[in-house]
């Protein structure tokens, strides 16, 4: 079979698409490092904002907000995300399923808007004092249908003919499912709460509706001060961010890539 070439119009194509992505992206990490006061001028390399950040305690107690909800939230989300895709992946029949299945991927199609009205709507209802716990919960309600998404991906994929073996073995269901199948499934849950955790500290809009005084997220902090203006500290505490959810996104990846090459191995041959 003849090896197909990029044409000089599909190469001009990606250029110009990885371009119009990614230059914004190079340009501001590339002005974190100006050591002029004006954004768009430069006067060399320094790591001035940097230091000014960190010196920045409203900033680091927004940062430090943000990962301590998205780490929890993450993490609370991850765990019925997976529940949730045992559940649609191996009760097949079960009554309310299509209910229960619209329900948990709403999130995934309702804009964020929405969402966060009405979760102030229910924290106004029931007198919840909104802060830490609030922007928690409604980060796990935003990012369970992310994880159960991966999961059930991953689940679908899976012979189950291996758990039959371990129960045909002497196992209990139970026994079986945690022996075998999870630790299958795990890099597609660690995946999950990596995916969980960057959609929680990127979110503006939801925290936006469900914080309170005291309690804001770097992203909240970052739009309110960009709205009086744009700092050359702003650009270093981007970088930052995008430093951290490059980590995250490539760990997902190779989770992710782990989990295909053990579900290979672990296939019948």
């Amino acid at each position: 079979m003849a090896r197909s070439k990029l044409s000089s119009f599909n190469i001009a194509s990606l250029t110009l698409g990885l371009a119009f992505l990614y230059l914004p992206i190079v340009i501001l990490v590339i002005y974190s490092f100006n050591a002029s006061r004006l954004v768009t001028v430069w006067g060399g390399w320094s790591l001035r904002w940097y230091r000014e950040f960190v010196s920045d305690e409203a900033m680091i107690k927004a940062a430090g907000m943000s990962l301590a909800v998205g780490a929890t939230s993450a993490t609370i989300a991850t765990l019925l995300g997976t529940l949730a895709a045992v559940a649609l992946s191996r009760g097949e029949g079960f009554r309310g399923r299509t209910l229960f299945s619209g329900m948990l991927y709403a999130p995934l199609v309702m804009p964020e808007v929405i969402t966060g009205l009405s979760l102030l709507l229910l924290f106004v209802a029931l007198n919840a004092e909104r802060g830490f716990w609030t922007v928690t919960m409604a980060h796990t309600t935003l990012t369970m249908c992310f994880v159960s998404v991966v999961v059930q991906s991953r689940l679908a994929s899976l012979d189950r003919s291996l758990e039959e073996a371990a129960m045909d073995l002497g196992c209990d269901p139970a026994r079986a499912f945690i022996a075998v199948t999870v630790p299958l499934i795990l890099p597609a849950v660690a995946a999950g709460w990596m995916l969980a955790f960057t959609l929680s500290l990127d979110d503006l809009v939801i925290a936006s509706f469900t914080t309170g005084p005291g309690s804001a997220t770097l992203p909240i902090r970052i739009y309110s001060e960009v709205r009086l203006g744009v700092k050359p500290v702003i650009n270093a505490i981007c970088t930052l961010v995008i430093g951290v959810i490059a980590v995250v996104i490539i760990a997902a990846s190779i989770a992710s890539k782990l989990s295909s090459v053990r579900g290979e191995s672990g296939a019948p041959i």
